[in-house]
């Protein structure tokens, strides 16, 4: 089904996230010379999981087969723009990996299956850590182009494609979904927040909010499928999309063909 009329999407919301972020500069700047060398070089094998990352660009905590650790180049956890919340947030408190199932009526959403990671690390002096016990919240559109719980898309009760993952001690969190959909004004994307708990009751809470964008050529092959193809009208490119142009290419996920479906990773890191 298409969903047509829908109201301004989010260019004109003006929602701000508390947390503070760094600029890509400030971060190489943490990290060190050597540090920067290897974010330029483009050489950014995957950090081992519970692994350190220094400014020498050493990787503490990745152990060989033998048990000793091995030195590693800094991983991809380059602080990413922070973009605007939009209006179809819904804090349903959902704590669930899988997010394709209506709770209200026990139906999962037809749609192409996407295994998506956050990997969400702490950007400090000199340091790049797993950041434990971080909310993580995911949310968008079904195949047909609509959010679930929103009057707009008269889904009211309805709780499909929302929820949350608290990061684990490597700073892990896992989602099940399917490859979002689209409606008009905007490109293919996925929204995301990533809420950590204040240290002590006079510390501040910091929340980053962004969104996850995908490949045009990828999705159009994808939209080839059902339900995707069911879809009519002309579908906004990332080109087109102010939202997009913001991210400046840093929020676009890489995404890989499983045995069933689809699987992206996303690193970030924050400065908390």
């Amino acid at each position: 089904m298409k969903i047509t009329n829908l109201p301004p999407q989010e260019e004109e919301n003006d929602d701000k996230p508390v947390g503070r972020v760094l600029s890509r500069r400030e971060i190489l700047g943490l990290l060190g010379s050597a540090g920067a060398a290897m974010f330029f070089a483009g050489t950014l094998p995957s950090l081992a999981q519970g692994a350190t990352v220094t400014a020498t660009g050493a990787a503490t905590g990745a152990a060989t087969a033998a048990g000793t650790p091995t030195a590693t180049a800094i991983p991809t956890c380059v602080v990413k723009p922070e973009l605007t919340e939009g209006p179809y947030f819904v804090d349903e408190k959902l704590d669930r990996s899988d997010i394709r199932l209506d709770p209200s009526t026990n139906k999962q959403v037809p749609g192409v299956p996407l295994a998506l990671m956050f990997r969400v690390y702490r950007v400090g002096t000199n340091a790049c850590v797993p950041l434990a016990n971080a909310q993580v919240d995911v949310w968008h559109c079904d195949a047909a182009g609509r959010y679930s719980d929103e009057a707009a898309n008269n889904t009211v009760g309805q709780k499909f494609l929302r929820g949350y993952q608290t990061t684990d001690g490597y700073g892990v969190a896992q989602f099940t979904t399917i490859y979002p959909g689209w409606y008009q004004g905007r490109a293919v994307h996925i929204h995301f927040k990533i809420r950590t708990a204040a240290a002590t009751s006079s510390a501040q809470m910091h929340e980053f909010t962004s969104q996850l964008f995908f490949d045009e050529a990828f999705t159009v092959e994808v939209y080839k499928q059902a339900p995707y193809n069911a879809q009519t009208g002309r579908r906004q490119s990332n080109a087109q999309d102010g939202i997009f142009r913001d991210s400046g290419g840093q929020l676009t996920l890489v995404v890989t063909k499983e045995t069933e479906g689809y699987a992206a990773r996303f690193d970030i890191g924050l400065n908390l």
